[in-house]
């Protein structure tokens, strides 16, 4: 997975100081994309090294959004679950139009659903076709184990 930059948001993931990781060779290609250049297989490898030298650098990060690596979210997934590892929350921003369906939720606390269709807009937009949900890890019942999506996207409308 490759990394072509990355920043420090706050509102990628409401209520989070977050690291927002931009991974290249989309494979959607969304027309009206504001971040076509990630089309392209451009960027550093991205390793846990890497990552942890930026995690030590901004000791204030309450969250690391993968923004993008959809071709190959197991690779997306590992590096949340050691994101997580390190306290620190995690977010997948994917343009998938529907969560892979062996992907392992525990290891994320948000994730963003939905490829960019223009005339719907953004997550900003009421009319958007994007989901922003909230993961539900549930500790104790008969679903102990287990993970619920709490759509929160209008969070953005606010």
């Amino acid at each position: 997975m490759l990394v072509a930059d990355y920043d420090i948001v706050f509102q990628e993931v409401p209520d989070e100081t977050t690291l927002a990781l931009n991974i290249s060779d989309c494979p959607h290609h969304c027309p009206g994309c504001h971040s076509s250049y990630l089309w392209q297989p451009v960027g550093e490898v991205l390793t846990k090294d890497w990552l942890a030298c930026l995690l030590e650098r901004y000791p204030y990060l309450t969250c690391v959004s993968i923004q993008g690596g959809d071709r190959d979210y197991h690779e997306v997934e590992s590096l949340a679950q050691w994101v997580q590892q390190q306290g620190i929350k995690t977010c997948w921003y994917t343009g998938f139009k529907q969560l892979p369906t062996d992907l392992q939720l525990k290891h994320f606390d948000y994730v963003k659903v939905g490829p960019y269709v223009e005339a719907l807009g953004g997550l900003k937009s009421r009319t958007t076709n994007q989901r922003f949900y909230r993961v539900e890890h549930i500790t104790d019942g008969e679903y102990a184990g287990h993970e619920e999506l709490h759509d929160i996207t209008d969070v953005f409308w606010r």
